[in-house]
């Protein structure tokens, strides 16, 4: 995909995984799992695939591009004899986008032999990728997804259960991991002990399904069963599901999720995020009141803040501005001349809704200030009299360790810059924050089972060296960077 089409200014997506496991269903698991993959597109859009398993072979196909790109009616059609499916749709937290890194990744020695998809970021990437080298395994990948599969398989070859050997894999990670894998006749789906990226469970025909989110379930017609606890492995197979349960010392699921990852349909303990989108546009409505004529969002993830805030503020809500949900989803290169119109290919402005009044623009977050500054001066090009910025979520002053592509510190404008630099900086005549409590309190969350850190630096887990740590290090038996 074009990379001036794809930068939204926003934190990168994370990624999606999804699992089916049902004999009733063989025949239909590829289509299932491809609208699967489709209902958690928002999550990763630099690659997809998918696997398909009868208890013995397993079939994987990935590819870079959407899910739409990637797969149609013949290539699901050689997906079709299985069980067991698994899959995957992904934005690069550690590693390159490249075909090497694209996933479910395939990984195995002698006999044993696992798929996996992943989402999150291990901390200890490097160190444990020196640990494995050491036992004897190569590598084809620069992703630590690769890692979490060669440590089960380790633990595999001890004579464990399934089970048992994630559980003891499991030991070895440091960081963030919600993991869907297939061994043989098994889908195995766990959990890092603080929870951090979201995992749960549903109930098909004749089986379970395994989704980062519960719009991923809704979409195929599964029940939703419950989320997957922090610290446990639960193991499906013809006898039913399994829960090997482990510690978490605390959860901590990343709240950025309510403030934009999620799709508003997804649920979090039992919580629409659409909800907690809305309470957040009402709170920051008490918190920063702007004389207005006018609130409108910024496409799709401002929409249920600004519905909120002019729910509680009196300000009439419309759609001032029309997003083009298609342009960026295309590998074509635009022209220099198209590039120089900027946020005007991915946004366009309404004058009916804008000229000749006071506007509140209500928009997520804001990490380097440049796209908000385009667009402040979109609104006033488009005759707004003024441009009031609200923003949903604090000010981000800290990188993600935990599967989300966030910005170094130096550039993250809310680390280095006062809340009226930016506002002078993006051009807008008034800017506010939600205020870090609010955004929890909207949540209906305790704070202390949210991560918060790239708000206000509490880091569960210490960082990490960043996403391109392990391409640097090029001492790993056979692995390619590309």
């Amino acid at each position: 995909m074009s990379e001036d089409l794809q930068d939204s200014g926003k934190p990168k997506e994370a990624c999606g995984v999804f699992g089916l496991y049902s004999r009733e269903l063989e025949g239909e698991l590829a289509q299932r799992t491809y609208f699967g993959l489709y209902a958690l597109q928002h999550r990763g859009q630099e690659s997809a695939g998918i696997a398909i398993s009868d208890g013995e072979r397993t079939t994987v196909v990935r590819d870079m591009g959407l899910v739409s790109q990637v797969f149609d009616e013949r290539r699901l059609a050689s997906l079709e004899c299985g069980h067991i499916a698994l899959g995957h749709v992904r934005y690069s937290t550690t590693g390159s986008a490249s075909w090497e890194n694209a996933q479910p990744e395939f990984h195995g020695r002698g006999e044993l032999n696992v798929a996996v998809a992943h989402n999150g970021n291990l901390v200890n990437a490097v160190s444990l990728g020196e640990e494995l080298t050491a036992e004897g395994f190569e590598f084809n990948s620069t992703s630590d997804t690769t890692f979490i599969a060669a440590a089960a398989v380790k633990e595999l070859e001890q004579g464990r259960s399934v089970g048992e050997a994630v559980q003891a894999a499991m030991r070895r990670f440091e960081g963030a991991y919600s993991v869907a894998m297939v061994f043989r006749d098994k889908l195995v789906a766990f959990h890092d002990p603080h929870g951090f990226r979201p995992l749960c469970i549903g109930e098909v025909e004749g089986g379970y399904a395994v989704s980062s989110e519960t719009c991923g379930l809704d979409i195929i017609g599964a029940r939703f069963l419950r989320e997957v606890a922090p610290g446990e492995v639960v193991v499906i197979d013809d006898s039913g599901l399994h829960s090997f349960k482990g510690e978490s010392p605390r959860p901590a699921l990343c709240v950025f999720e309510y403030v934009y990852f999620a799709r508003p349909d997804s649920r979090f303990d039992g919580r629409e995020v659409a909800g907690a989108r809305g309470r957040m546009g009402e709170l920051l409505a008490e918190e920063a009141p702007a004389e207005a004529d006018v609130v409108i969002p910024v496409p799709d993830s401002g929409i249920s803040a600004a519905v909120g805030y002019s729910k509680r503020s009196g300000i009439p809500y419309a759609e001032g501005l029309i997003k083009n949900r298609y342009v960026g989803r295309t590998f074509i290169q635009p022209t220099d001349g198209m590039r120089q119109l900027g946020l005007r290919l991915k946004l366009n402005p309404l004058p009916s809704v804008i000229e000749g009044r006071r506007v509140v623009v209500i928009d997520d977050s804001i990490v380097r200030g440049n796209t908000s500054r385009k667009l402040v001066k979109l609104l006033f090009d488009a005759g707004a009299t003024e441009v009031h910025f609200r923003v949903s979520s604090p000010p981000i002053t800290g990188p993600c360790y935990y599967g989300i592509d966030m910005d170094t510190r130096e550039q993250l404008v809310g680390a280095n810059s006062s809340v009226e630099e930016i506002r002078a900086h993006i051009g807008a005549t008034t800017l506010a924050y939600l205020s870090n409590e609010a955004m929890v309190a909207a949540t209906g969350q305790p704070k202390g089972r949210l991560c918060r850190a790239c708000f206000d630096g509490d880091y569960p887990i210490p960082g990490s060296s960043g996403k391109f740590a392990l391409e640097n290090r090029t001492h790993y038996a056979g692995t390619r960077s590309r």
